[in-house]
């Protein structure tokens, strides 16, 4: 009676390990996560990732960005145009394919990995501000801004297993090119002169310091097209299913 008492109790206890191990033991091919430094900027980026195979792993990573966050581009300071500080929105769509070094056992593959990514994004930004012609007189001026990105890129990463379930994927490196469509919708019509001054703040405006491009808007050209390189880098913490 002892005997049966003791294995019963036992068997209570053991139950738990048990379970703990077959959980340990099941296999698993998709994870869902969240880009933590988009975060800093506004940006909510979720990302699935599904692994096919003991190496490869294909990513869907999309989000949204608000106004908010803290990178800000500040807005052109000139004797005859002043405008905002500009501030962007929009959508964010970026699939990867990954070849992981270590092979794929029962969790989601994890270590070194290096692949190849599309990264798409559409985003909206409105110019506001003042323009002085020769004439010393003083027009508003007001533009819907859109830009889309299209970009193609390599990247190396390592993801850390930090449980069972639980990874943080670091995105090391990310360099790529894109195809960068700049275009400005009237609201407020501004005079002739003002896409001269216009043109001449984008030559020596900071983000454009180091690729040179070369902007001509005008009345009949409000539509710019231009590549760039590109980079990208992040912290994702990750969850497997």
């Amino acid at each position: 009676m002892k005997n049966c008492l003791f294995l019963l109790i036992f068997s209570l206890l053991l139950a738990p390990l048990q379970a703990q191990q077959i959980e340990d033991e099941k296999i698993r091919n998709s994870e869902i996560g969240i880009t933590a430094t988009d975060l800093i900027n506004g940006a909510y980026l979720f990302t699935y990732e599904r692994a096919f195979g003991k190496h490869i792993g294909v990513r869907l990573a999309a989000g949204y960005k608000g106004e908010e966050g803290l990178i800000k581009l500040s807005g052109i300071d000139r004797p005859q145009l002043q405008t905002n500080e500009l501030t962007y929105s929009g959508l964010k769509i970026i699939p990867e394919v990954r070849y992981y070094l270590n092979e794929k056992k029962n969790g989601m593959t994890s270590g070194f990995y290096f692949g190849a990514y599309l990264k798409w994004v559409n985003y909206k930004s409105d110019l506001i501000g003042t323009f002085i012609n020769s004439q010393d007189e003083s027009f508003d001026v007001f533009y819907k801004g859109k830009i889309n990105v299209a970009s193609l890129g390599l990247m190396i990463g390592y993801k850390l297993k930090v449980s069972n379930r639980l990874g943080i994927d670091f995105l090391i490196a990310g360099p790529g090119a894109g195809n960068y469509n700049f275009k400005l919708d009237n609201v407020i019509p501004p005079p002739d002169e003002f896409y001269d001054e216009l043109n001449e703040a984008l030559k020596s405006y900071s983000i454009f310091d180091l690729i040179n491009a070369d902007f001509e808007f005008n009345d009949n050209k409000l539509r710019q097209n231009t590549v760039l390189p590109v980079f990208r880098y992040g912290i994702t913490l990750t969850y497997s299913l």
